[in-house]
């Protein structure tokens, strides 16, 4: 499990994967590395209100949260309601063929790394 941890804080590995660990594990690491931790259920989403709606839940995005797709890069690029050092975003099942959420998900894994941060996201 120290091995997890130590991945997770080097900012250049950051991206976008399928989990290959336990969540136990998962939690465990990102808990010790002080990593702000996400947790959405897309499995159950029905369109692209209810994945908006979700994913602001999970991050729990602030009141100015236009639960639109420019919102939630947004509000991921943002996150300084949680002062952390990286994040980790889970997502439980996906939205099927929806590039934008790929294309927010792997912006938002390139602009923290400009800022020296690691954001990941797993797929469980």
């Amino acid at each position: 499990m120290e091995d997890l941890c130590y991945l997770l804080k080097d900012v250049k590995g950051a991206g976008v994967f399928r989990l290959n660990c336990s969540l136990d594990a998962l939690n465990d690491s990102v808990q010790r590395a002080g990593f702000a931790f996400f947790e959405a259920d897309l499995a159950t989403a029905h369109g692209k209100g209810e994945v908006l709606a979700e994913m602001a839940r999970a991050i729990k995005a602030p009141d100015w949260f236009g639960h639109n797709w420019d919102a939630l890069a947004d509000a991921l690029g943002d996150l300084s309601w949680h002062g952390a050092p990286g994040f980790v975003l889970l997502l439980h099942g996906e939205y099927p063929g929806d590039e934008v959420l790929d294309r927010i998900l792997q912006s938002t894994v390139q602009f923290w790394k400009t800022q020296g941060k690691a954001f990941w996201v797993f797929f469980a």
